[in-house]
């Protein structure tokens, strides 16, 4: 039961579709559409009307519908006949008109009135012949030169004749263009020869002209430039004179600066090495200032070391020593008060510091040099008991001191080359021995020099000394405590 009450539904929908399909097929047959070119005539019931832009229905046995060309039609207007112009002269004219129809509805009625059941062809022929009709009015009107050299008026003046004519079928002219106009006389072709002539004559004319011109213009050209490139060279050498003259100011402002600079420069570099001298000298003065009081205190001690000294040899020699020892004495505080007045002369030209060192070195001088006279009474003491044994074993028992102190230079050499010539005993290590003991040999005559005696005397001094003293052969104490 279901299944037939089914099949009736789908029976159903499908007639109604093919109804709707049927009625839809009738009403696309039944429905006209109007494109943009045309306009469609509907007449019949209902009257005429036009349909333009849109579409429409047209029922058919009741209405008709035609359509109607709004498209521009482009043809030939050129009459087979001659056309005289206002001289008389025979022309052929060929033109080219643009005409439609209008698109009010006004003039759509009308011209589907006129030419709604003709063809093409036949409604162009009807065209053509009101054109070419009008043309030949115009054209016995106007003179050949008007015709040939203006047909932008012939064109206005068909326009606006052919306007009634193509408002009354409603039409209208686009455009109407003259393609040719020639004649069989030859008329234009001579009427274009005086202008030809003239057109040459003044081509010629002018072509002279230019050509004068040209030449005139170009002799100013070259004027003109060679008067450019003369202005332009003195600019240039002007420039150019210019240029050196800056640069030359600038090279001298240059080296003006660089003068300027080196010599303040210079300026502050001797500033400050004036003053890092002046500071080195302050330095030196306050490090020799210490230095002597370094001095001073040492020699302070050393002085008083030698006094501590003195004091006990004074104890051990008080008997010995005593004439000789004062004049020795008398010898060394002159010696030692020269010494001191040059040291104070040197010491006056020097600064405050040097001077204090020479005081105080000149002070100690003297003092030790005072020591040692007070020694010296006391040995002159001693020399007095001396006899000719004592002196002799002073003297020799001195001499290798002497001769320690004469080789003492050569204590100070670290290495000796010795270059022989093969002459015999007195080259290579012997010479040196030799001149050893030759320096050796000297003693005696050094003390004769010191002593201003000869040896002999000195000996015989002592003899007679120990004479008088009535004294044994003996050495004195310190002699006896040396050996």
């Amino acid at each position: 039961m279901w299944f037939g009450m089914a099949i009736e539904i789908w029976v159903v929908i499908g007639l109604m579709v093919l109804v709707v399909m049927l009625l839809m097929s009738t009403f696309a047959k039944l429905y006209r559409k109007a494109g943009p070119h045309e306009a469609l005539i509907v007449y019949g019931v209902g009257g005429t009307r036009v349909v333009k832009g849109h579409g429409t229905i047209v029922f058919p046995m009741v209405q008709i519908c035609r359509g109607l060309s709004l498209e521009l039609m482009s043809f030939d207007v050129a009459p087979q006949q001659d056309l005289y112009t206002k001289q008389g002269v025979a022309v052929t004219v060929e033109a080219v008109a643009q005409i439609k129809v209008k698109s009010d509805i006004e003039s759509i009625l009308t011209a589907s009135e006129q030419f709604l059941t003709k063809t093409d062809q036949e409604r162009e022929g009807l065209i053509r012949l009101v054109m070419e009709g009008h043309l030949r009015g115009i054209i016995g009107q106007l003179t050949v030169e008007e015709i040939v050299k203006q047909p932008e008026m012939v064109a206005d003046r068909m326009r606006s004749t052919c306007a009634d004519d193509m408002n009354k079928m409603g039409l209208e002219v686009i455009s109407f263009t003259i393609k040719e106009v020639r004649d069989k006389n030859e008329y234009i072709t001579n009427m274009g020869k005086p202008d030809v002539a003239r057109i040459k004559r003044d081509a010629d004319v002018a072509t002279a002209e230019a050509d004068r011109d040209t030449a005139i213009k170009r002799a100013l050209a070259q004027r003109e430039s060679a008067v450019a490139k003369a202005q332009a060279d003195q600019e240039r050498v002007l420039a150019e004179t210019l240029s050196l003259a800056k640069q030359a100011e600038a090279q001298r402002d240059l080296e003006v600066k660089k003068a300027q600079f080196l010599e303040v420069t210079k300026r502050q570099q001797a500033q400050a090495d004036k003053a890092y001298d002046i500071q080195t000298n302050i330095m030196q003065q306050q490090v020799i200032a210490e230095q002597v009081k370094v001095q001073q205190v040492e020699k302070e001690q050393q002085v008083k070391v030698q006094e501590a000294e003195i004091n006990r040899r004074e104890k051990e020699l008080i008997a010995t020593v005593l004439k000789q020892a004062e004049i020795e004495r008398q010898r060394i505080e002159t010696l030692a008060m020269a010494e001191k007045q040059r040291l104070i002369s040197e010491a006056d030209g020097h600064a405050a510091s040097i001077r204090a060192q020479g005081e105080a070195e000149a002070e100690i001088i003297f003092k030790k040099g005072e020591a040692e006279a007070k020694a010296m009474n006391v040995k002159a003491e001693a020399y007095q008991e001396y006899n000719q044994a004592a002196v002799i074993d002073k003297l020799f028992t001195s001499m290798p001191e002497i001769v320690k102190a004469l080789a003492s230079p050569l204590a100070n050499v670290d290495k000796i080359t010795i270059v022989s010539t093969g002459n015999g005993d007195a080259a290579g290590m012997n010479k040196i021995t030799g001149d050893l003991m030759k320096m050796a040999a000297q003693v005696p005559a050094l003390f004769e020099t010191l002593s201003g005696m000869s040896m002999g005397e000195l000996l015989s001094k002592v003899r007679t000394i120990g004479d008088k003293a009535g004294k044994p052969d003996v050495l004195p104490p310190s002699a006896g405590n040396g050996s």
